[in-house]
């Protein structure tokens, strides 16, 4: 029988393509890597990969085995961790948007780590479209995105933590004639983009499309925190989600404005896959924003 150590080599190597990338994750060798694939393919009785230049490819064999084998190391590892004693130990690789950790998430997080002192969380702050793939392909336990516009993959899984209205915020010292009515202020203003190509830039265009208006487009950022302060700096307007436990409205720089007849809302989840090594991590976050939304 093969070890648990071949199992997680192969997996390794599934998703890199490559036993040199899987080597580098692991730490092992190109030749360990191979040896321990040789080593699984004589215990299976069945080769496993197809074998060409740098890089090698499942074959129908393996394609049907790995969804098996990808369950049995994570039946392994929960049955390795300490679940008894109801304290989460080891590492969770989490991606984040930058905004969430300015947010509810943050206070999550720092409560959990306050009741599970041996847990290690590492952050990577980035893109919700981003996070999706490396959360499906297995480079991210979890990670914290905004709903995606589109379906996504079948092993994944995404479930709401808590929404944030969208709105328009403007300078308080303006570099520009800034009209009183918000829909005029849109039409005319210049308008601080959130990248179009982002989901939370999706969220944006259907504003725009319910206030039948296009906005003068200024700057595009991919860093909501960036524009709030431009905006400040008095050197546009912007649509974009009213974060959660950031206080826009005591700020002295800039107004957030409600926009009439506007109902989108930024809805930010946990997105994770199906079955993983980390769903007692990831039940305890989801079981924080239930409560706090009761």
């Amino acid at each position: 029988m093969s070890s648990i150590a071949n199992l997680r080599t192969f997996l390794a190597v599934v998703k890199h393509g490559s036993f040199a990338r899987a080597g580098q994750e692991i730490g092992l060798t190109p030749a360990a890597v191979g040896l321990q694939i040789r080593a699984l393919e004589e215990a299976l009785n069945t080769p496993l990969f197809d074998r060409g230049g740098r890089s090698v490819v499942l074959n129908p064999t393996a394609r049907k085995l790995a969804p098996r084998i990808e369950d049995l190391v994570l039946r392994y590892q929960t049955l390795a961790s300490d679940r008894d004693s109801g304290e989460l130990t080891g590492t969770v690789v989490m991606g984040a948007l930058v905004s969430a950790l300015m947010g509810a998430f943050a206070d999550a997080l720092w409560r959990l780590k306050r009741e599970h002192p041996r847990l290690e969380v590492k952050l990577f702050a980035g893109l919700s479209s981003d996070f999706a793939f490396r959360v499906e392909h297995g480079e991210l336990d979890a990670a914290i995105v905004t709903e995606s516009p589109r379906p996504l993959g079948a092993r994944l899984v995404w479930t709401r933590l808590y929404s944030e209205p969208m709105v328009l915020i403007v300078p308080r010292r303006p570099h520009f004639p800034l009209p009183r009515q918000p829909l005029e202020i849109l039409r005319e203003a210049p308008f601080l983009r959130f990248d179009r190509q982002t989901w939370t830039g999706h969220l944006i265009r259907k504003v725009l499309s319910q206030c039948k208006a296009k906005g003068h487009d200024e700057l595009e950022l991919n860093s909501i925190e960036a524009i709030a302060e431009l905006v400040r700096q008095g050197f546009g307007i912007s649509i974009v989600p009213q974060l959660a436990n950031v206080q826009w409205q005591r700020d002295r720089a800039l107004r957030v404005i409600t926009l009439p007849g506007v109902d989108v809302k930024r809805h930010v989840g946990l997105l994770e896959r199906k079955h993983h090594a980390r769903a007692a991590f990831t039940s305890i976050i989801k079981r924080y924003f239930e409560t706090a939304r009761r």
